[in-house]
């Protein structure tokens, strides 16, 4: 689907007769950074010896959501029952610990391009993420020097529901005071995708990992890029179509 037409659907869909694009909200793991085979890997250890069989693509999947509804997800799965918090903790923290083992997780190839295009435009970026991980956040801030700001960040800390509720992009909105209208949504997680559909934020996708564009376009996807490159070679004809384009 072309740019044009995915943004005249959204609008039809939603009932704007028009976007006033003023922020822009970034997923952080598989978008800003190529972070997400160092999680998978870490979740496919520690859930491994917890005696539970699973795949380390599987973990791709659970992208978006909060570590505890990640670990709840799968006790529930496989005992049919609910995780403890005691268990949600000490799970976590395992994790956590093979995560920053795995060393520095590079910084995803067209993203600097994106976020300077984004600033370059004018508009405030806001991260949200289900991430609650001190080390990324510290790395966010040295990556991406005077881009972020600590009050416009949603991390797995300020949310109850987390990905794909609605909640984090619903919050994300009110660090700007924008209206859903008034934004878009950079992800690449079929459940972050879900999330920022349900929040009523137009969708930009990206694949940039093993998930299918078909299946970000059926968790609610507006229009998909194959990488963050194609779409920072896309962004200022984007942005103006948003703030020109109009339904009567």
């Amino acid at each position: 689907m072309q740019i044009k037409e995915s943004i005249t659907a959204y609008l039809k869909r939603n009932g704007y007769n028009k976007l006033d694009v003023r922020t822009i909200l970034f997923d952080m793991d598989g978008v800003l950074f190529d972070s997400m085979p160092f999680h998978a890997q870490s979740w496919e250890k520690c859930i491994s010896e917890l005696g539970i069989a699973c795949t380390r693509e599987e973990f791709y999947l659970y992208e978006g959501q909060t570590g505890f509804n990640t670990i709840a997800y799968i006790i529930k799965r496989e005992f049919n029952r609910e995780a403890t918090e005691e268990e949600k903790k000490d799970i976590y923290k395992k994790k956590s610990q093979y995560f920053e083992k795995c060393g520095e997780a590079p910084v995803m190839k067209g993203a600097p391009e994106v976020l300077f295009k984004t600033l370059k435009a004018g508009l405030t970026p806001v991260l949200v993420t289900g991430s609650g991980q001190r080390s990324l956040l510290d790395k966010l801030m040295h990556a991406f020097p005077s881009t972020f700001s600590e009050d416009k960040m949603i991390t797995a800390h300020d949310v109850k529901y987390g990905k794909p509720h609605p909640e984090p992009y619903l919050k994300g909105l009110e660090k700007t005071g924008a209206k859903a209208n008034e934004a878009f949504v950079v992800e690449n997680a079929p459940l972050g995708v879900r999330s920022a559909h349900s929040a009523g934020v137009f969708t930009v996708a990206v694949t940039t990992g093993p998930i299918d564009k078909d299946v970000l376009y059926k968790e609610g996807a507006d229009i998909v890029f194959s990488s963050m490159d194609e779409l920072a070679e896309n962004m200022e004809q984007m942005i103006e179509l948003m703030n020109t384009l109009e339904v009567l």
